[in-house]
């Protein structure tokens, strides 16, 4: 499988000794290699359909700040519609919908952390036939306007906008992390202990089982489709 992964950022640097570079957590979650360009440093591929896919990963950065690489990765991904698929997860989630049309803000109801349950809400044929999942999360930014031609695959009350499929393009995207296993998502958490709201229940949260290995199979059903 033909697939490229925008890394958007890394983890923190007290976690890098410990735990994989993003791109090499998606590998091993999906289970296949990757070519991975680091956009923050304004590696690209030459063309945009010189991939099959792109997977857009997450990141510590918010698509609102002022960096001067984050207009470049919407102008990327508007050029790759319709060449090629793709999927964003948390940030990619976040800036794929700035670049089609929604909007991102830092969210009132504050930081996501932990193992979060999203209702399935439409199912598109990719999906198995499951009513939830229980997958992990580390967010405080969210979509606060839905981008056109776009439907909801999964919500929470605290993430209205959790999955999303798009209509005109093969696109889907998601505010949650199959890609982070239970040691690292709890190390996070631990890293921004004073930001999270009651962090000790988040990190006891992610010893519960999780729908990690399905949304994986999800992602990997929609590249093959």
């Amino acid at each position: 499988m033909d697939l490229a992964i925008l890394e958007t950022g890394k983890p923190p640097p007290a976690l890098q000794d410990r735990f994989e570079l993003y791109p090499a957590m998606f590998e091993h979650l999906l289970g296949l290699k990757a070519t991975s360009y680091d956009v923050q440093a304004g590696d690209y591929p030459d063309r945009p359909d010189a991939h099959a896919a792109y997977l857009v990963t997450g990141s510590a950065a918010g698509v609102y700040d002022d960096l001067p690489w984050i207009r470049p990765l919407e102008d990327f991904l508007r050029a790759v519609k319709g060449k090629a698929k793709l999927v964003g997860v948390c940030f990619g989630h976040q800036v794929m919908a700035e670049a089609f049309g929604g909007r991102v803000e830092k969210s009132i109801r504050g930081w996501g952390a932990g193992l979060q349950r999203y209702d399935i809400v439409v199912r598109a044929p990719w999906m198995d036939d499951t009513e939830a999942i229980d997958i992990p999360v580390s967010h405080q930014d969210q979509i606060v306007v839905q981008p056109p031609h776009t439907h909801i695959l999964a919500s929470s009350d605290f993430s209205p906008f959790g999955m999303l499929a798009y209509e005109d393009q093969p696109a889907i995207s998601m505010q949650f992390h199959p890609e982070f296993e239970p040691a690292y998502a709890k190390a996070l958490i631990e890293s921004r202990f004073d930001r999270v709201p009651d962090p000790e229940a988040a990190i006891v949260s992610l010893d519960a089982p999780d729908d990690r290995a399905r949304v994986a199979q999800w992602i990997l059903n929609f590249l093959k489709s």
